[in-house]
């Protein structure tokens, strides 16, 4: 028989600040009360340094710009319970020393949407477009695709984004799709991009739920939220980056998918940043675990040059 642990009374969840990040927020709370509804939740917001910089996130060491002052929080004891978007949250290294995730919960969408006040689609749009956006992953991929288009650096939470489109900033935005439902206007996408269109980043559409190690009752009360086949995508796609040893202005994508049957595959790619050079590896796992699979496709992609092409590009 296996006996669980009591529940906390009360769990204090730290966040960005940010509208989506609180949006993210609720989602928790909403299904953690449903599954304990005796459990009263807190929330705890911080801004990052990565909420406040708006230039360019290497100068700040990274997509940890985005989660230090949130992993500070957990391990002081200000708060149980930590909320991030997997796709922010560095896999070169390790989690930070004392925590981890106890939950990966249902992945939502991971495609990108394109946002034209016309209504425009991207093959639609003009020579000459400035599309708002300063994902390295997503300047190398238009570059490709769509080399008459140009690139404006844009940065910001998506209601900031937004608004700097409304300012006439740029003619038209990309942010990811979940990202919009999470704010309630999914309405806004003029086109939701195929993944073949516009290969997704690492850990797209993926809430984690993070804990002190120690913590074992709130780990047990919000383990359950977990979604077995996120985890498996999270954990082959996290594990791919980490042995790639990407850095944050390399334009790596990609995307795990498990099957009805069980079956789970990883595709992913690496990019210069001008668009020139796309590497592509494409496996399934067969018997392999998500672990393995992302070791396997990060191998096959430095078999093709990878880490001089990553190299190569400043940061």
């Amino acid at each position: 028989m296996v006996y669980r642990m009591s529940v906390p009374e009360l769990i204090r969840i730290v966040s960005r600040s940010s509208p989506m990040a609180l949006a993210q927020v609720e989602r928790v709370r909403t299904e953690l009360a449903a599954l304990h509804p005796g459990i009263r939740t807190e929330v705890v917001p911080v801004t990052t340094s990565g909420d406040r910089w708006m230039g360019d996130l290497a100068a700040l060491g990274g997509k940890g710009a985005f989660t230090k002052e949130v992993d500070a929080a957990l391990l002081a004891g200000e708060a149980d319970l930590a909320v991030h978007c997997v796709k922010d949250v560095p896999a070169d290294r390790p989690l930070p020393a004392g925590t981890t995730f106890a939950a990966f919960l249902k992945r939502d969408d991971i495609r990108d949407a394109l946002i034209h006040p016309d209504g425009l689609t991207l093959d639609e749009l003009p020579a000459g477009t400035r599309i708002g956006t300063s994902s390295v992953r997503r300047v190398a991929q238009l570059a490709a695709s769509h080399p008459e288009l140009t690139c404006v650096p844009m940065r910001g939470n998506a209601g900031r984004r937004l608004a700097k489109l409304a300012a006439g900033d740029a003619d038209a935005l990309l942010l990811a799709q979940s990202g919009l439902e999470r704010i309630g206007r999914p309405d806004l996408a003029s086109e939701i991009l195929s993944v073949e269109t516009m290969c997704p980043p690492i850990g797209a559409g993926i809430l984690a739920l993070q804990c002190r190690e120690d913590d074992t009752a709130t780990i047990d009360a919000v383990s359950d939220l977990g979604d077995r086949d996120a985890w498996r995508e999270a954990t082959a796609e996290r594990m791919f980056l980490h042995v790639l040893q990407g850095h944050c202005n390399s334009p790596i994508a990609g995307y795990a998918r498990s099957e009805r049957g069980g079956d789970l595959s990883l595709r992913a790619c690496v990019f210069t940043p001008d668009g020139k050079t796309v590497l592509n590896a494409h496996e399934w796992a067969g018997p392999l675990d998500p672990a393995t699979l992302g070791t396997s496709v990060a191998v096959a992609l430095l078999r093709q040059g990878a880490r001089e092409l990553i190299d190569g590009i400043a940061h």
